[in-house]
């Protein structure tokens, strides 16, 4: 387990220089670019979101309504509704890689591909809101929260 904790964060970091470098392009550039390669960075689990998290190398958005998360939401991440991400990208930060969700993954893609057009290295969350909520139970959760706990000390 460690040794993938490793890994991922290896991977992550190998991610950053993206993000400094990262310039805008049309979504018509970033539709006729795609490939096998793009396909697999715009994806990530919820095990590498939390380690990412845990690094302070990924911000996560929740980009659900704001009456869903007035019902239910995390304890951790930004929320930014899909709807008022044109008008809330200063608060996105541009040095992170930045991780979008939902319940599923649907608005979370359209969020990730807005975003790629902005310059930011952005990922959308494979497994959703839902995926993360199954992977962030009883001691990872508790382990999960102290360390974020820790980071805002």
């Amino acid at each position: 387990m460690k040794k993938r904790i490793i890994m991922i964060a290896a991977i992550l970091v190998m991610a950053i220089p993206f993000a400094a470098h990262a310039e805008e392009l049309s979504l018509e550039s970033y539709i006729s670019g795609f490939d096998y390669k793009a396909r697999k960075e715009m994806k990530i689990d919820s095990e590498s979101l939390v380690s990412g998290l845990e690094q302070g190398l990924i911000q996560l958005i929740d980009i659900r309504f704001k009456e869903e998360t007035a019902a239910w939401r995390m304890g951790f991440g930004s929320h930014i509704p899909l709807n008022e991400l044109p008008s809330r990208q200063d608060e996105i930060n541009k040095d992170k890689i930045i991780v979008t969700a939902c319940p599923h993954k649907d608005r979370a893609i359209l969020a990730m591909a807005y975003l790629r057009t902005k310059g930011y290295n952005s990922k959308y969350l494979v497994d959703g809101l839902l995926g993360l909520a199954v992977f962030l139970r009883g001691d990872t959760a508790r382990y999960f929260m102290e360390i974020m706990d820790s980071q805002q000390d």
